[in-house]
């Protein structure tokens, strides 16, 4: 189970130190792809796996499906982390999600994060306003 936030910087060919906390959670293949508000998601094999099943499950016939599945599955990337526990990020990912040196890496249960620092920080400033009404309302179903 991943979760906290680390701040990081690329080095100057794109790779990222995986962060202590989580190199006993991660296996050598990962997959990285779009996330969402501007951010990179990572899996590990098997919930990559579960992902791709719940995509499966989807009705081909329907346009927004076919555009989900084209546009999530055309952004994917195997990844490999060597022995100094680093990943590289395709720069075609970094360039198009306008991730820069800078980073914060967010473990959200199941997946990892990667965010853009200030992208990042505008859109924890701006959400962790509503934070409590939030959970409140989602916790008390």
């Amino acid at each position: 189970m991943f979760f906290g936030s680390f701040e990081h910087n690329l080095d100057d060919k794109g790779r990222l130190v995986l962060p202590s906390k989580f190199r006993s959670e991660l296996c050598e293949k990962l997959y990285i792809l779009r996330g969402y508000e501007g951010s990179l998601t990572i899996y590990k094999e098997a919930e990559f796996n579960s992902y791709l099943a719940k995509l499966s499950s989807l009705p081909y016939t329907s346009k927004n499906n076919r555009d989900i599945v084209r546009i999530a599955l055309s952004s994917v990337f195997e990844l490999n982390i060597d022995k100094q526990y680093r990943i590289q990020i395709p720069a075609q990912l970094l360039n198009k999600y306008s991730i820069s040196k800078e980073i914060v890496i967010v473990g959200v249960i199941d997946h990892i994060e990667i965010w853009n620092k200030d992208k990042w920080d505008e859109y924890n400033s701006l959400n962790e306003k509503e934070f409590e009404a939030k959970s409140e309302a989602l916790l008390n179903e």
